[in-house]
């Protein structure tokens, strides 16, 4: 069985007190008791190993028992979700978030049934940031991926312009995503894929993302929803990068 995992913003000192939201859920829900590991992250690359010296109520207290830095992935995989419907968001940004998607933009495209606006954007945005810490801790991912602000088509373009490479998935593509060319790790820079939203991209949409640089690539043979064809893609890429 793999250790678990928790999130805490101070990684220092000898002994640590995991309280909070995390220290309940390690207390009472994982029901971890004293001589069992841990392992806690800052989501940043920063781990420390750790043993329960003892459980509370709604707290643990670990001894560290060794630290390290996990290094950044590369290149960089950032994922441009158009916006689903009802809750296939937060499984799209769960599953990309297991795979190792680095980046998820979700990305107001016209044909979005869904529409993120006023206070209703901000609560959307918190449930994709819980649904990532949340993945990003039962996957034991040490870099937790960046869930960004709701983009524009116009700052999607500008995305596509500075990565390295960049590919908008269409059905009616001719090359397949398995040919994009790709950078190395030691080449850096960040690959940037665009899943349109049900109602697929528009061509204005795709006029805009092949002028920044971006090339429309075919996923497969079958049509895919919104909310798996990110994970798909992202499952194509890291093993052509050789993250996999």
């Amino acid at each position: 069985m793999s250790v678990p995992v928790f999130l805490a913003g101070d990684l220092s000192g000898d002994e640590i007190l995991l309280s909070g939201p995390e220290g309940r859920h390690a207390a009472t829900v994982r029901r971890l008791r004293a001589g069992e590991r841990v392992d806690l992250t800052d989501g940043r690359g920063a781990v420390a190993e750790c043993a329960v010296e003892s459980a509370g109520k709604d707290a643990l207290r670990l001894r560290v028992l060794g630290r390290y830095d996990v290094p950044a992935p590369a290149p960089r995989l950032v994922v441009v979700q158009g916006l689903p419907k009802g809750d296939r968001g937060e499984l799209a940004v769960e599953m990309m978030t297991e795979a190792g998607v680095d980046v998820i933009v979700p990305w107001a495209a016209a044909r979005c049934v869904t529409q993120w606006k006023g206070e209703r954007a901000g609560k959307a945005l918190a449930r994709w940031r819980s649904a990532a810490r949340e993945a990003g801790k039962q996957a034991r991912r040490f870099h937790l991926p960046e869930i960004a602000e709701q983009a524009t088509t116009a700052e999607v373009a500008r995305l596509i312009e500075d990565a390295s490479a960049a590919a908008v998935l269409h059905e009616e593509a001719a090359e397949p995503l398995s040919r994009l060319p790709v950078p190395s790790a030691e080449d850096g820079g960040d690959i940037v894929i665009v899943v349109g939203p049900e109602g697929g991209v528009t061509d204005d949409e795709i006029a805009a993302f092949r002028e920044a640089g971006a090339t429309a690539a075919l996923l497969g043979p079958t049509v895919l929803r919104t909310s798996t064809a990110g994970v798909a893609a992202a499952a194509v890429l890291l093993a052509r990068t050789g993250r996999w």
